[in-house]
């Protein structure tokens, strides 16, 4: 192998070509068979509170970069949303060209208007940055630079975005990609990645996501249970939903398609989830921020463990947003790593001095009642089970009403340590 080069990486887009259709109940309500339109299917909206959100803030002023295929910036939901980036491919064409039609998928998720009949993205208020790098088939298919992710990472560091979503994995860790990650953690960037869908294919752990300055996003269902595919273990920081979700057919952009599911997009809500957060408290760092998600994740199962399933729990932004609750503690501590961080314009730089060292359990709200602590389990079998499910209404904003957890914690936990 010639010096200074990578060894094969087989990467790989974290989204499932289909999975299997629902048919549930929401809030009272019948999801319809099939939907007349591809916002109908959109069912995490409502799930999510998002119109209320959008009474607030939509996610303006925030930009997050895009790391995937590419994103074109002229389908109608996207018009006016993309910003320039980075192509690191080396390959012929742009970071507006989308060899896929995934990277286009997640900035609608993110920042789409719903214009023109396409996606509505949970953060509209939000500008995309993206940045092309290559997946395995692109990488068969063309010459391209064997160093791209870790290049679109560092460019990503280096730009205007204050949130890195990336949607892709691989089953290898690499030194210089794991330098970048931490380099882009000290310049206050807010990283999230989905942890894979190989849970019954192995359940390998994956990277960028199994990096421990990295927010690994596992998907969950309309259940609010953890979805079949998705992988499971200590990269798992956080849920969001992944399962059903629509997308482009393919990279032509003339039509959507049902059934695509994967940690792609639930990565992708979740980093607009941090965009919605951050945009109503633009003087918060990056660890705040994320300390906020955790802090108000929904769960049943005690506050400072994770689910190996579902992380701290369901992302649930309206609960800051619509109803103030979450502490964000320290701001230069990240709530990942234990580790004193920097990077953000109210954050100084890293000490050099040792610190000493902070809980890895985020910090209590201490705003709401206890059943906002510790809410009610989900259904026996998946209590018995262990199999990372979790009340659909933990999703929601607001809890009013729900049991208090009789001690039983049905998940499998772990506690992450200082990386």
């Amino acid at each position: 192998m010639t010096a200074g080069m990578h060894r094969p990486q087989k990467r790989v887009l974290v989204a499932l070509a289909a999975v299997a259709s629902w048919s549930v109940v929401f809030a009272g309500l019948a999801q319809p068979a099939a939907a007349a339109d591809v916002q109908s299917k959109q069912w995490y909206l409502s799930a999510m509170q998002a119109e209320e959100m959008w009474k607030i803030t939509t996610g303006e002023g925030i930009k997050v970069a895009v790391i995937d295929t590419g994103v074109n910036p002229s389908t109608p939901s996207l018009k006016g949303q993309v910003l320039k980036g980075l192509d690191a491919t080396g390959a012929p064409g742009d970071e507006h060209d989308d060899y896929r039609g995934h990277g286009t998928n997640m900035a609608e998720l993110i920042a789409g208007t719903g214009n023109g009949g396409g996606l509505r993205g949970l953060a509209p208020g939000v500008k995309i940055i993206p940045m092309r790098i290559s997946d395995t088939e692109f990488q068969n298919e063309n010459s391209v630079n064997a160093r791209d992710a870790e290049d679109a990472i560092r460019a990503a560091a280096d730009s205007d975005a204050q949130i890195i979503s990336m949607s892709f994995a691989s089953d290898y860790s690499d030194q210089d990609e794991r330098a970048a990650v931490k380099y882009a953690q000290s310049k206050g960037k807010l990283f999230f990645a989905g942890v894979g869908n190989n849970a019954e294919e192995g359940n390998r752990e994956q990277y960028p996501a199994a990096y421990p300055q990295v927010v690994g996003v596992s998907s969950a269902d309309r259940n609010g249970k953890v979805s079949e595919f998705s992988t499971n273990g200590n990269s798992v920081d956080i849920a969001a939903p992944g399962s059903d979700i629509p997308r482009w057919c393919n990279n032509s952009f003339k039509d959507y398609c049902d059934g695509e599911g994967g940690t792609s997009p639930a990565t992708a809500i979740a980093s607009a989830s941090a965009a919605l957060v951050w945009s109503a408290n633009p003087d918060w760092t990056a660890n705040q921020v994320l300390n906020v998600l955790f802090d108000t994740a929904g769960r049943d199962w005690e506050k400072g463990t994770l689910s190996r399933y579902l992380g701290h729990g369901l992302i649930r932004p309206a609960m800051n947003i619509l109803n103030g609750k979450g502490d964000p503690g320290d701001p230069d501590i990240s709530p990942l790593t234990g580790e004193r961080t920097g990077g953000s314009p109210s954050s100084p730089a890293p000490s050099e001095q040792p610190s000493t060292p902070a809980s890895d359990q985020p910090a209590q709200s201490g705003k709401g009642s206890e059943a906002d602590e510790t809410v009610a389990a989900g259904d026996s079998k998946a209590q018995a089970s262990g199999d990372g499910g979790a009340p659909l209404s933990l999703i929601l904003g607001g809890i009013a009403g729900v049991a208090v957890l009789g001690g039983v914690v049905f998940a499998l936990v772990r506690r992450r340590g200082a990386a």
